[in-house]
């Protein structure tokens, strides 16, 4: 018998996230998007935080991306241990779809207004920040910098960096699942955040902040091109955390029930 201090097993663990994404299918309509826009404004802070790591480093230098990634982890970090409802990581929810526990309307509906709120708060704190005077400084010459970059990749470059990327968010979701206490969910969720960051992937809420605080920042960005890569990292985060994750993980414990 497991004691109460044991990290849950992945078998069990995929019972959580199935429990979990009945739940959150079935939010009543505006906690699901209170919830969702606290989801966008807190890995906008992550973002911001990234942002200010880098600045007057070397962005391409390891040792400074590391730093970047780690307090950039703080975003999820809120999202997991906080509450929020979180686009990227509700990927998951597809093994509760595949095993008939939600439907696809539920799914669908949930995707769709946490896509919707995730960008909102996102959005707004971008918008937040551009008021703050900070993007005066050399933060905002950093933020227009990373926009400018993010922006000019192509659409195969967006979507398989995001799903490369969604696939280490996905599991470090799925790894916070293991844990039992705040401490562990904590250490489970740092460091798969600080690699996809370490690497240079992309994440869509983050780029719902980063893109929109560049362009604020003077960055020659258009909403066409924003608008387009957001597109790509979409596509490429659903398939990364659903597919990648999500698909493998329900075959692996639940496919031969």
């Amino acid at each position: 018998m497991d004691s109460d201090h044991d990290a849950y097993k992945p078998a069990q663990i995929a019972a959580l996230i199935e429990s979990a994404g009945v739940a959150k299918a079935h939010l009543p309509l505006p906690q699901m998007i209170m919830l969702s826009l606290l989801a966008g404004a807190f890995i906008g802070f992550g973002a911001a935080a990234y942002l200010m790591a880098i600045t007057g480093a070397d962005p391409g230098f390891g040792p400074v991306r590391v730093l970047g990634g780690a307090v950039f982890s703080v975003g999820l970090i809120l999202c997991i241990v906080g509450g929020a409802e979180l686009f990227t990581g509700n990927a998951l929810m597809v093994m509760a779809a595949v095993d008939r526990k939600i439907t696809l309307k539920d799914l669908i509906r949930s995707w769709i207004v946490v896509y919707l709120g995730n960008f909102l708060g996102a959005v707004g704190l971008a918008l937040a920040f551009h008021f703050s005077g900070l993007l005066d400084a050399p933060f905002g010459a950093t933020a227009a910098k990373v926009a400018t970059a993010k922006a000019a990749l192509g659409p195969l470059e967006a979507f398989t960096r995001g799903a490369l990327c969604n696939a280490l968010v996905c599991l470090a979701v799925w790894l916070s699942f293991s844990a039992r206490d705040t401490t562990g969910k904590i250490l489970a969720i740092l460091w798969p955040v600080t690699t996809f960051v370490l690497l240079g992937l992309e994440h869509l809420i983050a780029n719902m902040f980063l893109l929109p605080l560049g362009m604020f920042a003077g960055a020659e960005v258009s909403i066409a091109s924003a608008a387009t890569a957001l597109a790509w990292v979409s596509l490429g985060n659903i398939v990364g955390g659903a597919g990648g994750v999500a698909l493998a993980y329900r075959f692996a414990y639940s496919g031969g029930r």
